[in-house]
């Protein structure tokens, strides 16, 4: 016998937590059905906080969203009602905490909720593109197409996101071993060479009193050095956690040369995609500017996009605001241009996503390309320096033996 703590939702919709003695968490899972309860969490140690202090776009919560979105997609479009298409979806899932979340969208529905509305119950894993996109299908009834684009742009995003990440994780890398190298030579190798000199008292070589002293200080200062590091980390994340903190990130990311070109493509292609998927959904334009302006995760271009949709909204289209707001490359203006000429803004921001997803991923190996050389021979050269110095000790002490 253990004592599991739980968290339920009531038929009221409300959140219950406490804690059960039981065999196993399956037992505690049935009892809280019994009790009219749909169980979120089931488990040894408690959950404080699972509810909404969940980070919104953590990377488990979007291969959820995906898998849900696919899967929905899939069954939809197969013919299969909503609340079979979500039963299944919940007994393919192999995440025990999303299953719970599945069917407490489900115990929603069956409640007489909406779909969108029981999503929106969730906002820890359904944005508002994601609630409003799915509010629109059902309004129009054509739930299972909204669930193909949405499938279709939950796939794009994950791919974007994957490959930025695979590509920044060999330079990362990179310099975290030649880091480490030098750390090493510097608190362990270097100073057996500073024993030998200190007991000859031959004259040392002035790359290598350079590379003594380097090794001293490291030695000495190291935890200051660390302490300094953590603070100045800490401080920085607090800063960038206020609204003008974050704001001054983001604008100082965007001026990084070649990185900051790669971002902008990114987040250019984020709202292209949006928009596409909310336009298409006939969405109001003002209102998609808005739910896509939330998906962005830089708010130098999030904020300039408010004087978009005002612009929207005092009848000048959208294509003229974007050129004024100059935080998108400036194809994209032009692309706009022609799309509210042609009567196909939708297409065309989906082709405008497509353009800049392809631009992203130039980007990002240009980027690559020139970061992981320099990173490589900035490493080499001290490496190279430090060796360089350790030999000429080395042939110092030969000649003082000859």
């Amino acid at each position: 016998m253990a004592t599991y703590f739980f968290r339920a939702v009531a038929s009221d919709g409300k959140l219950r937590t406490g804690s059960l003695t039981a065999e196993t968490d399956k037992t505690v899972a049935r009892e809280l059905r019994k009790q009219g309860l749909t169980p979120i969490y089931v488990g040894i140690q408690q959950k404080k906080s699972f509810e909404l202090k969940m980070p919104a776009f953590a990377l488990g919560h979007k291969r959820d969203v995906l898998f849900f979105t696919q899967e929905l997609s899939t069954l939809l479009n197969a013919g299969v009602p909503v609340d079979r298409a979500m039963s299944i979806t919940a007994d393919l899932t192999d995440r025990p905490q999303f299953r719970f979340l599945i069917l407490d969208l489900l115990r929603m529905i069956k409640g007489g909720k909406s779909l969108a509305d029981s999503l929106a119950a969730h906002p820890e894993y359904f944005s508002e593109l994601f609630v409003n996109m799915v509010r629109a299908g059902e309004a129009s009834g054509n739930l299972a197409s909204v669930f193909e684009r949405l499938s279709e742009f939950e796939r794009s995003r994950d791919e974007l996101r994957n490959y930025i990440i695979s590509s920044m994780i060999y330079p990362a890398l990179l310099v975290l071993v030649g880091l480490g190298s030098i750390l090493v030579l510097l608190n362990f190798v270097v100073p057996r060479f500073a024993a030998v000199f200190s007991e000859s008292r031959m004259k040392i070589p002035v790359p290598t009193m350079l590379m003594l002293e380097a090794s001293k200080i490291v030695q000495a200062y190291w935890w200051m050095a660390a302490a300094a590091l953590l603070a100045t980390i800490a401080i920085l994340r607090g800063y960038t956690r206020t609204a003008q903190g974050r704001l001054w990130w983001d604008t100082l990311r965007l001026k990084i040369p070649l990185l900051g070109d790669a971002l902008r493509k990114a987040e250019t292609a984020r709202f292209a995609r949006s928009m596409a998927t909310l336009v298409a959904n006939t969405v109001p334009l003002v209102q998609s500017i808005g739910i896509a302006a939330a998906v962005l995760n830089n708010k130098k271009i999030s904020n300039a996009l408010g004087e978009v949709a005002q612009g929207v909204k005092r009848g000048e289209g959208i294509a003229g605001p974007i050129r004024r707001a100059a935080v998108f490359p400036p194809l994209a203006a032009h692309l706009l241009t022609v799309g509210e000429e042609t009567g196909r803004l939708d297409q065309m921001f989906a082709r405008m996503a497509d353009i800049y997803e392809a631009d992203t991923r130039a980007a990002i190996k240009r980027f690559t390309a020139l970061f992981e050389p320099l990173v490589i021979l900035v490493m080499g050269v001290m490496v190279g320096a430090l060796i360089l110095s350790i030999m000429l000790a080395i042939t110092s002490i030969n000649e003082v033996a000859v």
